[in-house]
C-alpha cells in the first residue's frame, strides 16, 4: 500500500501547501500545534476537501482536483484514529471493533483483530471500564477492521502516561511489520517522532520544510528552522573562510571551525552559512585547546547545569559569542568528574558539524494582518 499526497488549500488566513508519500513504513508528520498536521490527515481521509491537489491511495486516486475525483471517506482505504478515540460508550469492545464490518467472515475477522491487539479477554466490556492503553488498542483494532492498509493516526498516544506510550509504540511498529501497513502518524513530541518514524515530514505554517529519512532529518536538517524544530541546541551564524572539495572552514564568533562539506551543495568562500551541531555530539575533553593537531577545540566554562536523571545538560560560555549546549549521559558525567570541575575543552567533531544555507528573511506582514487557522 502506498500513499501519494499533494494538496493545497487556504482556510481564512492559513495557507497550506504540502506533499509527501508513504510506502509500507511509518511516516511521522512532526511540528508545532497549528502547523497543518491534523489537517493533512483530514484531507487524506476525505473529511476535508483541499482546493487543489492529488491524493492516491494504493494506486487508486481518492482526490484529484483536475479530474474532478473526490471519493467519500467510506470509499477510501484508510483507518483513522483521532486523538480522543471516539469509541461508542454504550457498545462493548467487540461491538466497537465490529462497527461497520460485514460479510460472512465477520466473527472470524473480529476474533482475529481482538487477538492481534491482545484484547480478546475484554470483548464484553464497555470503554469506560478500560484503561487508557486498552481503549487505545480498541481504537486501533476498529481502524484495522476496515482491512485498510493505510492507517492515519492523529496523536493517538498523547493522553497516556510514558510507560503505556512506550508499549503502544512497540505495538505500532509490530503491526507495521506484520500487516505490511503504511502508517501516517501525527505528533508534536520530538522523542516520539524519533522513536517511531521511518521517514519524517517536518511541518511549519502549512508547509513541509523537509521530508526525508529520520536520521537524515535529525543529523542533516535542511535549514535553521528545521534544526530549531527538531531540537538542535547549537546553531551558529558564520561565513565560509575556505571551501575545499571535502571540507569547509567557517569563521563564527571568535573561532574557525572545520566542517565536512554538505552533500549536494558547495558554498563559496565568503558566503554566509548556518552551522549546527546537536548537544549530544559535542565532546568534553581535558585536552589543550591550542593543540594544532586537533580541529575545533574550544576553551569553555560551565555556566549552567540541568540534571535529568539519566542525563545532564550543560551550557558552556566560550569564544563563539553564544553558549554551547552539551548533553552527557549520567555515567560519563560521573566518570569524568564533571560536578567538580568548571573549565573544560569542548570538541566539535567536523563530521558532526552540519553546514546549512542561510534562509532569506520572510517578507513583512501585510498591513491588514491575517487570521489564524484553528483547525490545522
Amino acid at each position: 500500500m502506498t500513499l501519494e499526497f499533494a494538496a493545497r488549500a487556504r482556510l481564512g488566513g492559513f495557507s497550506y501547501d504540502a506533499a509527501f508519500s508513504a510506502a509500507r513504513e511509518i511516516v511521522v508528520l512532526f511540528g508545532h500545534s497549528g502547523a497543518g498536521k491534523s489537517l493533512t490527515l483530514q484531507f487524506a481521509a476525505g473529511l476535508r476537501r483541499p482546493a487543489e491537489g492529488r491524493i492516491v491511495i494504493g494506486g487508486v486516486p481518492a482526490f484529484d482536483s483536475r479530474a474532478g475525483i473526490d471519493l467519500p471517506p467510506q470509499r477510501r482505504a484508510t483507518g483513522y484514529v483521532v486523538q480522543d478515540l471516539a469509541l461508542f460508550p454504550h457498545l462493548s469492545v467487540a461491538a466497537n471493533v465490529a462497527f461497520g464490518m460485514g460479510g460472512a467472515n465477520r466473527e472470524r475477522r473480529l476474533g482475529e483483530l481482538l487477538d492481534l491487539m491482545r484484547i480478546g479477554e475484554l470483548r464484553e466490556r464497555r470503554p469506560r471500564s478500560l484503561s487508557g492503553g486498552q481503549q487505545q488498542r480498541v481504537a486501533l483494532a476498529r481502524a484495522l477492521a476496515r482491512d485498510a492498509p493505510l492507517l492515519l493516526l492523529d496523536e493517538p498516544f498523547s493522553a497516556l502516561d510514558e510507560s503505556l506510550r512506550a508499549e503502544l509504540r512497540r505495538e505500532l511498529i509490530r503491526l507495521r511489520g506484520e500487516l505490511a501497513l503504511s502508517i501516517v502518524f501525527v505528533t508534536h513530541d520530538l522523542r516520539e517522532a524519533h522513536l517511531v518514524a521511518d521517514r519524517l515530514a517536518v511541518f511549519d505554517a502549512g508547509r513541509v520544510l523537509q521530508f526525508d529519512a529520520r536520521e537524515r532529518v535529525f543529523r542533516q536538517p535542511a535549514s535553521r528552522r528545521v534544526a530549531e524544530l527538531t531540537g538542535v541546541a547549537n546553531i551558529l551564524r558564520g561565513r565560509v573562510a575556505r571551501a575545499g572539495a571535502e571540507t569547509l572552514t567557517v569563521e563564527t564568533g571568535g573561532a574557525r571551525l572545520r566542517a565536512v562539506a554538505p552533500p549536494g551543495w558547495r558554498p563559496a568562500a565568503g558566503e554566509a552559512v548556518d552551522v549546527a551541531i546537536r548537544a549530544e555530539r559535542v565532546n568534553l575533553r581535558r585536552l589543550d585547546a591550542g593543540d594544532p593537531s586537533r580541529p575545533n577545540l574550544l576553551e569553555a566554562a560551565i555556566a549552567e547545569e540541568f540534571a535529568y536523571g539519566a542525563s545532564h545538560t550543560l551550557r558552556f560560555a566560550c569564544s563563539l559569542g553564544q553558549p554551547v549546549e552539551v548533553e552527557i549521559a549520567a555515567r560519563p558525567y560521573e566518570v569524568l568528574g564533571v560536578a567538580a570541575r568548571k573549565a573544560w575543552t569542548l570538541e566539535l567533531p567536523p563530521e558532526d558539524l552540519h553546514v546549512m544555507p542561510v534562509a532569506p528573511s520572510p517578507p513583512p506582514p501585510s498591513a491588514g494582518g491575517s487570521a489564524s487557522a484553528t483547525t490545522a
